[in-house]
C-alpha cells in the first residue's frame, strides 16, 4: 500500500490503520518510535491485546500463524508484534509471511520489526507481498549535514529555542547517536532558560556522547572519512583503547581489500571475490568504496605497514604505535603518508 519515512507515519496513520505494518532500519531511536506511535494508533482503535515474538534462528513461524487463526482470549483485537533483528526470515519465515498475507488476521494487526534491507531483500516474495498489503516505515540513518536540522526540529517540539553554533555543538558531541541526543534534549528541558540555549550553556550541559568504536573507526577508514576516522581514533586512544585492538581491526580489513582486490584483478565480481569472507551488508559499499580508492600494490603495502606497526607496538622496533596507526589510518582513507621517509623506514625495518 505504501512505503513512508518516519515523518510521513504520524499523517498515514490519521487516515486509518492497514493490517501490516513493517519498520525496517537500523537506527534503534527513530525505528523505536516509530513503532511506538504504530501501537499508540492501534490502541487508540481498539486493539489493547499485544502479543510480541522474538523471530531468532530457532523460532517457530507456525507460532504466527497459529496466533493469526486462533480467537483472543482478553480483547476482540490484537497488535502481533514479531522482531526479526536480522531481516532474514528463512524460508520457513519467508512461506509464513506469505500465508500471513494471502489472509490477515480480521481481528489483528500485524507489526514487522526489522533490520535494514539491501535492494535484493526488498526484492523477495515476502517483502514485496508485505508492503502489497501493509504499510512498510523505512528507517535510514541521519547523514552528518541532516544532524542539525533533525536536532533543531527536536529542540522546538520540546520547547527549547537554542542558537544555531548551540544546536551545531550538540551535533558534533553526540556525532551521530540519536539516542544520546535525544536524552541531552530531555535534560535541557529541565536547564534550559525562557530566554533560549546558547553555545556556553550547550557546551557546558551537553556531555560528550560521541560513539567512539573500533567499527565507527575502519567503518570511517574505508569510506574514505579521513577527518572522522582520526576523529575516531583519536577518541578511542583518550578511552584508553589498546593499540593491538585497534590494529587488529585494521589489519582485517586491510587483508579484506588484499584478497578481494587480488581476486577482481583475476576477473572475479566483487560479489562472488567477497564471498568466502562474509562481510556484513553494510561493509560491502565500504569496501568497493576503499577498492577504487586502492590499488592492489597500495593494499599490500598497507598490509606491509601494519606488520611494522604490530612489531612497534611489541617493543621490537624502535617507532611510536599511536604515530603509525594514525598514519596507517589516513592511508587507508586515502591520504597520503605525513612523513614518507619515517614510511620507508618502517618498512625497511619490517622487513
Amino acid at each position: 500500500m505504501a512505503r513512508l519515512r518516519p515523518e510521513q507515519l504520524d499523517a498515514n496513520l490519521r487516515k486509518g490503520l492497514t493490517p501490516i505494518y513493517w519498520v525496517s532500519g537500523d537506527e534503534p531511536l527513530l525505528v523505536q518510535e516509530a513503532c511506538d506511535t504504530i501501537r499508540q494508533a492501534a490502541q487508540g482503535a481498539g486493539f489493547s491485546e499485544r502479543e510480541l515474538y522474538h523471530a531468532d534462528a530457532s523460532f517457530d513461524w507456525n507460532q504466527l500463524l497459529s496466533a493469526a487463526n486462533s480467537l483472543s482470549l482478553f480483547s476482540e483485537q490484537r497488535l502481533l508484534e514479531v522482531r526479526l533483528p536480522s531481516a532474514k526470515p528463512g524460508d520457513r519465515g519467508s512461506k509464513a509471511l506469505l500465508a500471513y498475507t494471502e489472509a490477515p488476521a480480521p481481528d489483528s494487526i500485524l507489526l514487522m520489526v526489522t533490520g535494514r534491507l539491501d535492494r535484493s531483500a526488498l526484492n523477495t516474495k515476502w517483502a514485496k507481498a508485505l508492503e502489497k498489503v501493509g504499510t512498510h516505515v523505512q528507517v535510514w540513518p541521519l547523514s552528518p549535514a541532516n544532524l542539525p536540522r533533525w536536532i533543531g526540529q527536536r529542540l522546538q517540539a520540546a520547547g527549547i529555542r537554542a542558537e544555531s553554533d548551540a544546536i551545531d555543538l550538540l551535533a558534533s558531541r553526540v556525532e551521530g547517536n540519536l539516542l544520546a541526543a535525544a536524552q541531552e534534549i530531555e535534560k535541557l528541558k529541565l536547564l534550559a532558560p525562557t530566554e533560549g540555549v546558547g553555545v556556553e550553556l550547550m557546551a557546558s550541559v551537553v556531555a560528550d556522547s560521541a560513539r567512539y568504536n573500533v567499527f565507527a573507526l575502519t567503518d570511517r577508514a574505508l569510506r574514505g572519512d579521513a577527518r572522522g576516522a582520526v576523529k575516531t581514533l583519536q577518541g578511542l586512544r583518550g578511552e584508553g583503547t589498546e593499540p593491538l585492538a585497534l590494529l587488529w581491526a585494521l589489519t582485517r580489513e586491510i587483508r579484506a581489500l588484499v584478497q578481494i582486490g587480488q581476486a577482481m584483478a583475476q576477473g572475479a565480481p566483487f560479489e562472488r571475490a567477497a564471498q568466502p569472507l562474509r562481510l556484513r551488508e553494510q561493509q560491502k559499499p565500504l569496501i568497493q568504496s576503499a577498492l577504487r580508492r586502492l590499488s592492489p600494490p597500495q593494499c599490500q603495502h598497507l598490509l606491509r605497514k601494519a606488520n611494522g606497526i604490530d612489531k612497534a607496538i611489541k617493543g621490537m622496533r624502535n617507532a611510536s604505535p599511536w604515530d603509525e596507526l594514525l598514519d596507517l589510518t589516513l592511508n587507508l582513507a586515502g591520504v597520503r603518508s605525513l612523513h614518507p621517509s619515517s614510511d620507508r623506514l618502517a618498512l625497511k625495518l619490517e622487513s
